[in-house]
């Protein structure tokens, strides 16, 4: 800070070694002198100083015109300095200059450009500068509304059990009073359970968009940072939020990332995930289901998650999401087949048949998959052909080019053989459509 003041706050005139400025002195080629606490100005003859000072400074001094010039140099602990002053006739006095500006501004021009730095790396980590740092304990909640969404039961296939159950949930928040009136409560939670890709997700949103209510979108990764107590602080402002939106819908994915049975961690003691599902509980136990907010989360790990979350007040319906039986297959190809151009020879039902134990999810791949091989080959629909390979990269992955010897080749013909007769001879099985 001291540079800063020194170098910005400088007088800019002609600088004398003191050395040179004692041998002035003496040669009476001083006018008038100020002394400083640090420095000592005053005012240099311009003629005779041939001899006195380098010949460069001597012409640079001429060549700035007629009149006496300003000088500075810095002062030293000399006991003669005023004898010498005195016997040279010169007029001098003593300056006390105002430091209370430069001081001001040597402080504050550091701390300005300390404060700029922090605010960039803020910004750089997402954290938008003072808004972030108050911000950290809010939540990361996506909101959407049902135009946002656009999504409807008419969306989801293949659920239809699933679908049945979550339609009761639509009528509580459309009509709560139906349900109440005798007594009973808005059950408040509803726990999706299912493997991945089988459409908890979907039903969810379809859920909002059908009682056109706000949709809090969040997963349980969410919640957990590495600062001690925001998770417990995201949630308390997500149900805050929520009911402010009333009615409303509070949707949780992959809770487990959340809501693991505590007791869990090796190290012993409460981390931050314990210590934000404690809250979430709470927050569970302490908001009225008649307000009109429901709480739904979606899992495929049910068994490792806390027996606290489970019981009922908390999340009183779970919700089996299962892999769709043939006719569901059929139903969801029906529905991601809506904007393909199919050909003539395409039969849903016989690619429902071929795709035992598909997800939604994989379905969907497979008719991306189908219409992007056949935009690749520039065919102007999507045949059966390019549903069946797509079906083949779907389950086996690209085609390999790896030769098998011989032994190897019979093996395992003779596996799969074995596999197509077991399911012929089978009573009840699915037909064998391709070895």
């Amino acid at each position: 800070m001291m540079a800063v003041q020194d170098y910005v706050f400088a007088p800019h005139v002609d600088t004398l070694s003191y050395g040179e400025f004692k041998t002035l002195v003496e040669k009476a080629k001083i006018g008038q002198v100020a002394i400083g606490p640090k420095f000592i100005t005053g005012q240099l003859k311009r003629d005779g100083l041939e001899g006195l000072l380098p010949p460069a400074r001597v012409e640079a001094l001429r060549k700035a015109g007629p009149g006496d010039h300003p000088f500075m140099t810095v002062k030293v602990d000399d006991p003669s300095l005023v004898r010498d002053l005195q016997q040279a006739g010169v007029d001098f006095r003593g300056e006390v200059t105002s430091t209370w500006l430069p001081t001001l501004l040597g402080w504050l021009l550091p701390m300005g450009l300390f404060f700029l730095i922090w605010r960039f790396a803020m910004k750089k980590m997402g954290g938008g500068g003072l808004g972030g740092l108050m911000s950290i304990g809010k939540s990361k909640a996506k909101v959407y509304v049902q135009k946002d969404t656009g999504i409807t039961f008419g969306d989801v296939a293949g659920i239809d059990e699933a679908k049945a159950e979550l339609v009761e949930v639509v009528e509580f928040l459309k009509t709560p009073e139906r349900f109440q009136r005798l007594g009973g409560k808005i059950p408040k939670g509803v726990l999706l359970v299912g493997v991945p890709g089988t459409g908890k997700t979907l039903l969810a949103k379809a859920v909002a968009g059908e009682a056109k209510v706000p949709f809090f979108s969040l997963s349980g990764s969410d919640f957990v940072e590495m600062f001690v107590g925001v998770g417990a602080a995201r949630v308390r402002d997500l149900f805050a939020q929520a009911v402010q939106h009333a009615p409303s819908i509070i949707f949780i994915d992959e809770l487990d990332a959340l809501g693991k049975a505590r007791g869990m961690n090796p190290l012993g003691g409460h981390d931050e995930r314990e210590q934000t599902l404690n809250q979430l509980l709470v927050e569970m136990d302490g908001f009225d289901s008649n307000n009109g907010v429901i709480i739904m989360a979606a899992t495929n790990r049910p068994e490792i998650l806390d027996p606290a979350l489970l019981r009922p007040g908390r999340f009183d319906r779970q919700v089996l999401v299962d892999r769709p039986d043939l006719k569901g297959r059929e139903a969801i190809l029906q529905v991601h087949a809506k904007g393909v151009t199919l050909g003539p020879e395409v039969d849903l039902g016989q690619l429902a048949a071929k795709t035992f134990g598909f997800v939604g999810a994989d379905l969907a791949n497979i008719v991306n998959e189908a219409a992007l091989l056949a935009a690749r080959q520039g065919k102007a629909a999507v045949g059966m052909a390019d549903f069946e390979e797509a079906i083949d990269r779907v389950v086996a992955g690209l085609k390999k080019t790896r030769v098998m010897r011989p032994r190897e080749r019979e093996m395992v013909a003779t596996h799969e053989a074995g596999h197509a007769v077991a399911a012929a001879f089978l009573p009840g099985a699915d037909p064998v459509l391709k070895v």
